[in-house]
């Protein structure tokens, strides 16, 4: 699946960046400065607004795992984050939440010093899928290649997405590596035309 990350601050730049991608894209995300700018209401208005897609809300929770997530299922996400770096009390929370709801625990490895080995742990706990995720501070440091997630994601055996970096230079790599989703974020919010961009991105998906 091509999943967008909407690193946008106002529901409304939300809502106009996912009407122009929509048709190419599996999953909206809600990213986190998105929600704490505009509260779970912006999960409320996408779900609305999309609701023949599938909405992720990266909370990024650490904590009350079980209540965040009932906060993010009952504005209408399917599926929500909780950080990896966390305890396995939390994830459980969550995740018990979520097969109340009939929806999914993403754990999101941002900041994980370990991605492969805790993706390995975590899924045991009942997650849908692990996100291999570097996030746009990582990105910025010299050096940084998303090869080292596409390398993870290859040998991880586990289903994870890959969030780091992924455009139409590298997202038949990604697919190759063998994840469940692909996430495109500044590649698609940044781009001169989204939709086209969006566009591009899921037929080099297709035919990877």
């Amino acid at each position: 699946k091509l999943q967008v990350a909407i690193d946008l601050l106002t529901t409304a730049d939300a809502l106009a960046l996912a009407e122009k991608v929509a048709p190419y894209i599996d999953i909206i995300e809600l990213g986190t400065p998105l929600i704490k700018s505009e509260g779970v209401a912006v999960i409320t208005a996408m779900k609305n607004a999309f609701p023949d897609k599938i909405v992720f809300a990266d909370f990024k929770t650490a904590d009350t795992g079980a209540l965040e997530a009932e906060m993010a299922f009952k504005a209408g996400a399917d599926l929500v984050t909780v950080l990896a770096t966390t305890g396995n009390a939390t994830i459980e929370g969550a995740v018990k939440a979520a097969k109340q709801y009939g929806k999914g625990v993403v754990v999101d490895t941002i900041g994980e010093s370990d991605r492969v080995k805790r993706a390995q742990e975590v899924t045991a706990l009942g997650v849908e899928f692990v996100e291999l995720h570097a996030g746009l501070d990582e990105q910025a440091q010299p050096g940084y290649s998303i090869q080292v997630l596409i390398d993870e994601a290859a040998r991880v055996g586990v289903p994870v997405s890959i969030a780091g970096g992924v455009n139409v230079n590298n997202i038949a790599a990604v697919k190759q590596a063998g994840v469940v989703v692909a996430v495109a974020g500044a590649s698609l919010y940044s781009a001169a035309d989204p939709a086209a961009a969006a566009k591009a991105l899921r037929e080099a998906l297709d035919v990877a």
